[in-house]
């Protein structure tokens, strides 16, 4: 599918397409549909063990990914899913900390769903899945092409 332009960010994000081949990002269009965004450091891949600090971590991933794919981040995001393997009040708390942090104004639906293991091993406990409206980024990515 040449049409589909495909983002992987530097280091962890090339890594996991080399080993797990998929990439971090597609963009179709003005949409940029994101991969699911775990509590890994975008440089080393190591996943938070605290709860708190893993949803902070997938939030900024979520954030650099669509920023890598040359949207602008979070303002753009119009559709979340969420994967959790403990749906707590604590981690639905920070869940909506950080959309708060992030989108001060609601402005995306939200999916929030526990299952029993995510891809990314035992120590990963939340998976952040976007979609974003990206109108000038498409442009500029279509000039490039």
């Amino acid at each position: 599918m040449s049409h589909l332009k495909n983002y992987s960010y530097e280091k962890q994000g090339v890594w996991n397409r080399d080993n797990y081949h998929y990439v971090q990002a597609v963009r179709l269009g003005d949409v940029i549909h994101l991969a699911g965004q775990g509590g890994w450091d975008t440089d080393t891949g190591v996943i938070h063990k605290e709860i708190g600090k893993q949803i902070d971590q997938a939030f900024a991933n979520v954030d650099f990914a669509i920023k890598d794919a040359g949207g602008k981040g979070w303002e753009q995001v119009f559709r979340i899913n969420t994967y959790h393997t403990d749906l707590s009040d604590e981690v639905q708390e920070h869940m909506v900390r950080n959309f708060r942090k992030y989108m001060p104004v609601p402005h995306a639906t939200w999916t929030c769903v526990e299952i029993r293991r995510l891809g990314g091993g035992p120590d990963m406990n939340v998976e952040i899945e976007v979609q974003a409206h990206d109108p000038e980024g498409a442009a500029k990515a279509n000039a490039t092409n």
